[in-house]
């Protein structure tokens, strides 16, 4: 079984493939200054409660966009799993032309999100990633990433109008009964999720002007279930995404190594 890991700045997702299915899934708040082994015991007991012998992991890959992390979960999945696990990034042979300069500056979650995107829905496309930022990833006709938009995710944007408008209580995220507010929290919970709604359709409509009419938008992340349902533009939310490309780039791995591995036998013979 793989187990798959995208650690992401205000949550971290994990995921049990057994072959092509993804037999259970778990999402854990991302918590900097946690050490390896309460990682470790922590997974151990997700797996425990959906009844999965962690022995029986053979492989761990990660995307990560939180670099402190990265040498805790190599020890937790060492230690916990007993397996070196493969981290994602640019350098990587993913079968994804990355047209972005530099290609390095590419979070591994955005690529891992391309990839897949590409596998289920076909080119082009656009996928749009609710996270602590909100990113946009575009994938032209010919299969390539060639780049996105970074914006402040909607949380970070509520927090930012608390912290500077001292009168304004901290409300809820969610979708309004209606536009028009009749009291303080009703206008700020208007104005957030609407608001909200608007930039997103605003940023597609644009990127689907310069991709064409033909582009497909798939959506993904914790508040994607919310936001889309504000959106005329996305099509698709899709909550797995990043986990099945995490799997989708292993097996490009194991596929190359088990040619190499064919080639250089068939080298040995030959100069035997």
């Amino acid at each position: 079984m793989l187990l798959v890991v995208d650690i992401g700045n205000t949550n971290t997702s994990l995921g049990v493939y057994k072959e092509e299915n993804l037999i259970a899934h778990w999402r854990m708040a991302t918590v900097r200054y946690r050490t390896t082994d309460e990682y470790g015991v922590l997974a151990r007991q997700m797996f425990a409660v959906a009844d999965i012998d962690y022995k029986k992991i053979s492989a761990v890959i990660v995307a990560s966009v939180v670099p402190p992390l990265n040498f805790t979960f190599q020890k937790m999945s060492e230690s916990y799993f007993g397996q070196e696990a493969i981290f994602v990034d640019n350098r990587l042979d993913l079968g994804l032309p990355i047209k972005y300069n530099p290609p390095s500056d590419v979070g591994a979650d955005r690529i891992v999100d391309a990839l897949a995107a590409i596998t289920r829905y076909g080119a082009p496309c656009i996928v749009v990633d609710f996270g602590t930022a909100t990113t946009f990833d575009a994938i032209n006709k010919q299969g390539e990433y060639i780049g996105g938009v970074i914006t402040p995710g909607i949380t970070i944007s509520s927090d930012a109008l608390f912290a500077r408008a001292a009168k304004l209580p901290r409300v809820e995220i969610k979708k309004p009964d209606r536009v028009i507010g009749s009291s303080t929290v009703g206008s700020i919970q208007s104005g957030l999720y609407y608001g909200y709604a608007g930039l997103v359709d605003g940023i597609l409509q644009r990127m689907i002007d310069e991709l064409g009419k033909q582009t497909k938008v798939v959506a993904t992340g914790g508040l994607a279930p919310l936001i889309s349902q504000a959106s005329k533009l996305i099509e698709t939310i899709d909550d797995t995404l990043t986990l099945e490309g995490l799997r989708l780039i292993y097996e490009r791995i194991k596929q190359e190594k088990t040619k190499q591995t064919k080639n250089g036998k068939q080298k040995t013979q030959k100069k035997q």
